[in-house]
């Protein structure tokens, strides 16, 4: 596991190695030597980290970049395999998109024109 990733997840949510350790069953001094990389937690506790701060395990254990929901509800988009990398770019871009839309906005404007028609 990334102890780096890990302590930096921690100080995010303005939590002490002790408290940590008390929240995933474990001392703090553990917390400490999965943050300086002395050991590596064992699977079970590597998912109640991701489960805790809502990461994945490949984000915890450095494979991705992102971290990606422990969940992978409706909040995750996964992308076909089958396009390449500048449609997925694009896709990417798009969806970027439409998170600086003002949705509650279009709505409230369409609220009042649907009153007016007798809707």
């Amino acid at each position: 596991m990334r102890g780096d990733r890990l302590c930096k997840l921690r100080q995010e949510r303005n939590l002490s190695q002790r408290e940590l350790g008390a929240i995933i069953l474990v001392s703090g001094y553990t917390i400490s030597a999965y943050e300086q990389d002395r050991c590596d937690p064992s699977d079970d506790i590597k998912m109640r980290l991701a489960e805790f701060f809502d990461v994945s395990i490949d984000y915890l254990i450095g494979l991705i970049d992102q971290p990606l929901s422990y969940r992978r509800d409706a909040n995750v988009v996964m992308l076909p395999r089958t396009l390449s990398e500048a449609q997925k770019n694009r896709l990417r871009a798009f969806l970027s998109s439409l998170e600086e839309m003002d949705w509650a906005g279009a709505e409230e404007e369409a609220e009042p024109a649907a009153v007016a028609a007798g809707v």
